[in-house]
């Protein structure tokens, strides 16, 4: 039971667990605790509640799960670790192996029990590993989206602010990837308009809302109590490798919490700290696109009494475009790269990759012997049917009038972005001929698989780049998540820097030294893992907890 006390000028509280954050990792940990019968405590430090996860378009990457097995599709956790082991980056396999094999053996494991505990429910999409060249991939069968959820399912809980999506989330993910919706917006809302109205007039979120209400329905069912608005500023020890609760402050009062069981961090990435991006991610940045209050508490903190740090130089990263968001510049991320008369150049103006490579933001991250990019600053090229192919594109560029460049010739348009003379000209007369043959002889664009096999239709293979006039964007390193933090084992227990674990001190999603980093190995390989490590996490508490009172709570 959650317990309170004043002490002096300081409140004491009491519980058996504390979940720093809200999000997917966050919430997941608590649920999979609340249901062994402990206490949980979730604070989360900004007003709104659930994170990244709340705006994101909800895309999970669960292998061996339940739904593909009903569908009868055939994984298992073997052959989606083999996948995991044959797309890592080479020498990771030494420090991750492990980690790998307990996210594989409890992926499933996590879904069928938050299916269980919450309201939230999951459909398969129709999406194939995207690295489908490497061995243990899959056609189909992993990746799955949340059904939508109506917000009344948070009603008698109390009000909870959830926090909103960048863009309206009245389509399913589902729907997302079926319709052209970027190129058609007009018309894809008129031929779905009877389920958007019913999903209006029933409050029914979709997506990363979708998935935050569940969550937070099943754990508010369980008895966790919610604080928001709350910094968690420090963590409180006993001797040097031990955790025993954390110090927030809330509406200028300081409280302190003793946790029995331990503490989870679970507070996202550190893409908000300009100086410690800086120090991992030199060179050109674009956007962050995540909440402002991603500013690294958790990392700070776990580096303060000793963690081991590690994954730093890792993110979820790519392209965007130019947005507000709660009324502050935001980062929207989005696919328009996936066009066919568009190339991305370096500041030499050479063409440095197939811009429908899935994992784009570890080629822009690309970094020479000395830990800066090779690649940045970079542009996106492309000629006026950029604009006339997507009413998306066209509205942004016109409400950010500063960030496409536009020129009349090429020669121009170099000239503006500081190329050398020539170079621009150079590159798209080759791109141009490849066009004519429908051979990128540079990178095989032609061949590039859009959700594991070739799709013309959106990701629109080759086509030249001859109307003026002539466009660019900046191309930079756009942040989502940072995926670096305290190194944990396969429990999600914290190690110190001398390679002991720190008892009481847990970590899961990108808080973690997340043992998937930059190199992405499906569209839900943030949200997935996320959930699971959260979900180990709270099932390393509840055994804990299990243990020390004589198997008297379990879940």
């Amino acid at each position: 039971m959650l317990q309170s006390e004043n002490l002096g000028k300081e409140l004491i509280e009491q519980c058996d667990v504390l979940i720093i954050g809200s999000g997917g990792a966050a919430l997941s940990a608590a649920l999979k605790a609340a249901a062994a019968g402990l206490s949980v405590l979730i604070v989360e430090k900004s007003a709104w509640l659930g994170g990244t996860t709340a705006m994101s378009g909800g895309a999970t990457w669960i292998p061996a799960n339940h739904h593909a097995r009903q569908a009868g599709v055939e994984d298992s956790p073997a052959e989606a670790l083999a996948y995991l082991r044959a797309t890592a980056p080479q020498g990771w396999a030494e420090s991750e192996d492990a980690l790998w094999r307990a996210f594989t053996d409890s992926a499933a494991e996590m879904l069928a029990f938050v299916e269980k505990h919450s309201p939230l429910r999951f459909a398969l999409t129709d999406e194939a590993d995207p690295l489908a060249t490497f061995v243990g991939a899959k056609r189909q069968g992993r990746m799955l989206a949340p059904l939508p959820l109506a917000a009344s399912v948070l009603d008698k809980f109390g009000h909870f602010k959830l926090r909103p999506s960048p863009l309206p989330q009245f389509y399913t993910y589902h729907e997302v990837i079926k319709h052209d919706i970027w190129h058609h917006p007009i018309g894809v809302a008129c031929r779905l308009s009877p389920q958007l109205v019913w999903r209006f007039a029933r409050r029914l979120r979709t997506k990363g809302g979708a998935m935050v209400t569940g969550l937070l329905a099943g754990c508010l069912a369980l008895g966790c109590r919610v604080v928001s608005d709350a910094r968690v500023e420090s963590l409180l020890t006993h001797g040097s490798h031990q955790v025993i609760g954390a110090r927030y402050s809330q509406l200028g009062k300081q409280i302190e919490v003793r946790a029995s069981q331990g503490v989870v961090i679970a507070s996202g990435g550190f893409e908000g700290d300009a100086q410690r991006l800086e120090q991992h991610f030199p060179g050109a940045m674009d956007y962050v696109c995540s909440p402002d209050s991603n500013t690294g508490d958790g990392q700070r903190m776990a580096e303060e009494i000793g963690a081991q740090l590690a994954h730093m130089d890792q993110a979820n990263m790519g392209g965007a475009v130019p947005w507000r968001y709660l009324g502050k510049p935001y980062g929207l991320s989005v696919y328009f790269h996936y066009e066919p008369n568009a190339i991305l150049v370096d500041a030499r103006g050479n063409r440095f990759t197939n811009e429908f490579t899935f994992n784009l933001g570890a080629v822009l991250d690309a970094r020479n012997e000395q830990g800066m990019p090779l690649h940045l600053p970079a542009w996106l090229v492309a000629d006026s049917r950029l604009l006339q192919r997507s009413p998306m594109l066209r509205l942004t560029a016109m409400r950010f009038q500063n960030w496409m460049i536009k020129a009349p010739t090429l020669a121009a348009l170099a000239a503006k972005l500081k190329l050398p003379h020539g170079s621009l000209d150079a590159t798209v007369n080759r791109f141009n001929g490849f066009c004519q043959h429908g051979v990128d002889e540079d990178f095989h664009r032609e061949q590039s698989a859009a959700h594991g096999e070739a799709d013309t239709r959106f990701h629109g293979g080759l086509m030249d780049i001859c109307q003026p006039p002539f466009v660019a964007v900046p191309f930079n390193r756009s942040f989502l998540a940072t995926k670096g933090g305290p190194r944990t084992d396969e429990s999600g227990r914290v190690r110190h820097h001398d390679g002991e674990i720190i008892r009481g001190l847990f970590c899961a999603g990108v808080a973690m030294a997340n043992p998937i980093g930059t190199k992405a190995v499906g569209a839900g390989t943030t949200l997935g893992p996320n959930l699971t490590w959260g979900y180990i996490c709270g099932r390393t508490l509840a055994a804990q907890s299990a243990s020390l009172n004589g198997g008297e709570k379990s879940s």
